[in-house]
């Protein structure tokens, strides 16, 4: 039995809200609002498609314990006013989870699964709720434990390896310690990241993909500081070692609220929607690493999904790396000595942008298919760490 060819997957659109700050702009939207927004976006700026030929909604989205339940992507579907024909799945690689959704989607039309397919992210840090573990027995006499569920461990099982359960800071500062990186290299790259991002913005990079959502007074990216400097850097305190930390709040992403979504088709597809495609989705990768070390995850993924396409360092035309950290990604690029860092977050990157879980990795995926599309050709990649220890890339071209 012959097995059926295997299709080319194209990015005809992709669009995301701009990113709000922990308890800003956004911290009044409902996550499974923020995603329905998005969706809706693509399908409105592909008016020759009927929104019926859309097979699957894949959504990422790290939390799910709030607003986000009971399958965001399905709820997206239909609050964006989509027929209920249209089904939808959310998947969960926590940070990478935007990106999964792409990979998943994609491989979906690659197989011949779909044709037309919506991938995406959502998070709202702003939203996540507290959560209250059910006690054993009935009616406890003592305290119960409450649990934030916006970022990093809760409710660890006893059984983990203590080394392996560390805050995500913490594991930043032991990737700055195994790859000598000092606390001024850190605040140099979280500056420049803040710098591209508000050129970025200033020549208009950033128009054709964010669609700021209607009743919210944002239009740009929460969280860039334009005036910020090396000195005002340098007066922060470290956030997880007291004595000899150098990971603060000026060199790490903040927490954030945000949605990201493409539009992804094969050929048949490609003609329903009556537009040019900006990119071609090619090799994709995930791998693991020691949990405490995730901040390195994307070093090995990096490099399967460029020797899968075929591609080197030097065939890269652009390249999203997520800035969870400024010494994550700095680590990252210490293991890469052939890479141009010229060509990594063109931009900016998270610690200016922000890090809404779920979209960061659909986000990462939309900018490279836009930016690939504003030069024309060449090959992109964007690739993300994520928390316990994983590591995930995808290969564009164009």
């Amino acid at each position: 039995m012959s097995r059926p060819a295997v299709r080319d997957v194209y990015v005809v659109d992709a669009v995301r809200t701009p990113i709000g700050k922990f308890g800003g702009a956004l911290a009044s939207v409902r996550p499974d609002d923020l995603a329905a927004h998005v969706v809706r976006a693509l399908v409105d700026r592909t008016p020759d498609l009927d929104p019926a030929r859309i097979d699957d909604v894949v959504f990422g989205d790290a939390n799910g314990a709030g607003e986000d339940n009971r399958d965001v992507a399905r709820m997206a579907v239909l609050l964006a006013g989509l027929p209920v024909s249209v089904p939808g799945v959310t998947v969960n690689r926590l940070c990478g989870s935007g990106l999964e959704a792409v990979v998943q989607a994609a491989r979906a039309i690659a197989l011949g699964d779909a044709s037309v397919a919506i991938a995406g992210g959502v998070e709202s840090m702003s939203r996540a709720p507290w959560v209250l573990q059910k006690p054993e027995r009935a009616f406890p006499a003592g305290h119960q434990q409450m649990w934030s569920t916006t970022l990093g461990w809760r409710m660890t099982n006893p059984r983990m390896p203590a080394e392996w359960t560390v805050a995500l800071g913490e594991g930043a500062e032991l990737v700055a310690d195994k790859h000598k990186v000092g606390r001024e290299e850190q605040d140099a790259f979280a500056l420049a990241s803040h710098r591209k991002a508000a050129e970025a913005w200033a020549a208009g990079a950033y128009d054709a993909e964010v669609v700021p959502y209607e009743g919210v007074d944002l239009t740009r990216d929460e969280c860039i500081r334009d005036s910020t400097s090396l000195e005002a850097l340098a007066k922060l305190k470290p956030s997880f070692r007291k004595d000899g930390g150098t990971v603060t709040a000026g060199n790490a992403s903040p927490l954030n609220d945000g949605a990201a979504a493409l539009l992804l088709v094969d050929e048949e597809g490609l003609r329903a929607t009556g537009r040019e495609p900006l990119a071609r989705i090619g090799a994709s990768a995930v791998t693991g690493i020691e949990p405490q070390l995730f901040g390195l995850g994307p070093v090995e993924a990096v490099r399967r999904a460029l020797d899968k396409a075929g591609r080197g360092f030097a065939d890269l035309t652009t390249f999203e790396l997520n800035e969870a950290f400024a010494a994550q990604a700095l680590g990252c690029l210490a293991e890469w000595p052939e890479l141009d860092p010229e060509k990594v977050n063109p931009r900016g990157g998270a610690i200016a942008l922000g890090h809404p879980l779920g979209a960061s990795g659909a986000r990462l995926a939309g900018s490279v298919a836009h930016q690939l599309a504003a030069a024309g050709s060449g090959t992109g990649l964007a690739a993300l760490c994520i928390g316990v220890g994983q590591g995930i890339a995808l290969v564009l071209e164009r």
